[in-house]
């Protein structure tokens, strides 16, 4: 790498935000250690697409987030045919763990040195990208709540969990995709970027990242209170499987409709609202990451 590489980074939020001060010089020493210049910039969360789609077009830009950060960050970089390298600095990190990228620092600026290249499939929804899941109903409901609130995201669960199951209602959505015309209704539909694993204790992980496919689910239609508990597993990443999740199928493509104009979606965490009729499509291999070979990633 003979140009500095740049080093975008979201200090406003996960563990970013938890390391203060000291994030800087963590970086910096991280990527000396590993032989790689960088030109680094720590920014608040909204400057962050700015400066992403400004630097798009190097060979490596490295993004440091959690996992919107990294689904607002892809699409750009798709489009630019930029590789993306992951500092993985969120609160959960699902795409870092899942593609095999070291959770300590130094250890990921190493693994940006060794410059390994792999392809993943990108989802997209009326054209925005998603890398993990985008979900409709109950789910952004929560996610905007819990936002509202100055406490940790854990601490948040519950309050933003009742505060939206006031509100809730289940939604009756038209799903097309090929060889399937269907009308369910559920508080939350669930669309993933490839399959996810809906093994107990596994949820939330998927097996391959590369299959070319979105997968469905639906959350089982069933009454206020005892969704309570669906509300809080979600928050906190452990749904459960056999009683939470109806699957409806994979398709490479899915258009959704509603009684609405206007729907709220959560793209990898991040609530946005997009116009009705919703248009999901998969991109396989659009989006190249610095990461180990896919029969090395972890799922578990």
């Amino acid at each position: 790498m003979s140009a500095p590489v740049p080093v975008l980074v979201n200090a406003s939020g996960g563990t970013a935000a938890a390391k203060g001060e000291g994030l800087r010089a963590e970086i910096e020493k991280a990527f000396a250690d590993a032989g790689v210049e960088i030109d680094l910039k720590l920014l608040e969360g909204e400057a962050m697409q700015p400066a992403i789609e400004a630097a798009a077009g190097a060979e490596i830009l490295v993004v440091g987030g959690g996992d919107g950060t990294l689904g607002s960050a892809a699409a750009a970089l798709a489009r630019s045919g930029s590789a993306l390298g992951i500092l993985p600095l969120g609160t959960r990190n699902h795409l870092a763990r899942e593609l095999g990228i070291p959770l300590d620092l130094a250890e990921a600026a190493k693994l940006i040195a060794s410059g390994r290249r792999r392809q993943i499939d990108l989802a997209r929804v009326n054209g925005e990208a998603f890398v993990n899941n985008a979900s409709i109903g109950l789910y952004p409901d929560m996610v905007e709540e819990r936002e509202g609130l100055a406490l940790p995201k854990k601490l948040a669960a519950l309050p933003a969990a009742a505060a939206a199951l006031k509100r809730m209602r289940h939604r009756r959505l038209h799903l097309r995709m090929p060889g399937v015309d269907r009308e369910v209704v559920t508080p939350m539909l669930f669309v993933g970027n490839n399959r996810y694993v809906l093994d107990a204790g596994k949820l939330g992980q998927r097996k391959a990242l590369d299959d070319g496919v979105l997968s469905v689910y639906a959350v089982a239609s069933r009454r206020r209170l005892a969704l309570i508990g669906f509300a809080i597993r979600a928050l906190l990443g452990r749904a459960d499987p056999e009683r939470d999740f109806a699957a409806i199928g994979d398709t490479a493509e899915l258009r959704v409709t509603g009684p609405v104009d206007g729907i709220h979606v959560a793209l990898d965490g991040e609530v946005r609202r997009l116009r009705v009729p919703l248009e999901f499509a998969i991109e396989p291999g659009a989006l190249t990451v610095v990461a180990p070979p896919a029969d090395t990633t972890r799922t578990d």
